[in-house]
């Protein structure tokens, strides 16, 4: 097995959520110019968002596993400096790229952009992008995905999506992940489920346990896949 390509970010590549507003719009000219792009030529994209263990790659991972007989995919994994996720997710058999952003909290629409020219190459359909593991800075960099998904898990705690309701109003699809915990953490995952449809009421939720692949089948459904 080959390993995944590693694109990394130049400083002049990178935007900033510190920077002025102009780079906030100059992103979302981009992402608007990604979107075209992948509807031109047939693509879906779905954008991954949440903490780091949250399980985002685990879900990719049933994903692939899931899909990769009805479609040609893509995924793009970002990380501030490894290439451990898109090694993961290419061992299913899929095409992968590890986006590396240094010190930066999220991916941008110039870097997927970047990214995505080398899957479309490879004539794929169907591209899943992890962002990088962070709950803040994401919902305010859209990529021109279809769809953005908010992933948490159980152990994250009780509060967290009370805590982080603006990536889940800039999100349509709302995971809670390792329902195998809600146990032995004492967290209500009916309770998750009402935080994220208060924060988001248009919002689909799906429970999950990405370990043994429980709830995929619903996933897969409200991605419309």
């Amino acid at each position: 097995m080959s390993k995944p390509e590693v694109i990394k970010a130049d400083e002049d590549e990178v935007l900033d959520i510190e920077l002025e507003e102009d780079f906030i719009k100059a992103n979302e000219q981009m992402a608007a110019l990604n979107r075209r792009t992948f509807d031109r030529q047939g693509v879906k994209v779905i954008d991954f968002m949440g903490s780091i263990g949250s399980g985002k790659t685990s879900i990719i991972e049933r994903l692939a596993e899931a899909l990769k007989s009805k479609y040609r995919i893509g995924v793009i994994a970002g990380d501030t400096a490894t290439a451990i996720d898109a090694e993961r997710v290419a061992r299913h058999g899929v095409l992968s790229i590890q986006i590396n952003t240094g010190r930066e909290c999220h991916l941008d629409a110039p870097l997927v952009r970047k990214a995505s020219k080398k899957l479309l190459r490879e004539r794929v359909n169907l591209i899943l992008i992890e962002n990088v593991g962070n709950l803040i800075c994401p919902a305010e960099f859209p990529l021109g995905s279809h769809k953005r998904v908010v992933v948490v898990s159980v152990t994250e705690g009780e509060y967290m999506i009370k805590k982080k309701g603006d990536i889940f109003r800039a999100a349509e699809v709302g995971i809670i992940n390792k329902k195998d915990m809600s146990g032995p953490m004492g967290v209500d995952v009916d309770g998750l489920v009402k935080d994220a449809l208060d924060a988001n009421p248009k919002m689909k939720v799906v429970v999950t346990n990405a370990r043994t692949g429980e709830g995929i089948d619903k996933l897969v459904q409200a991605l419309e896949l």
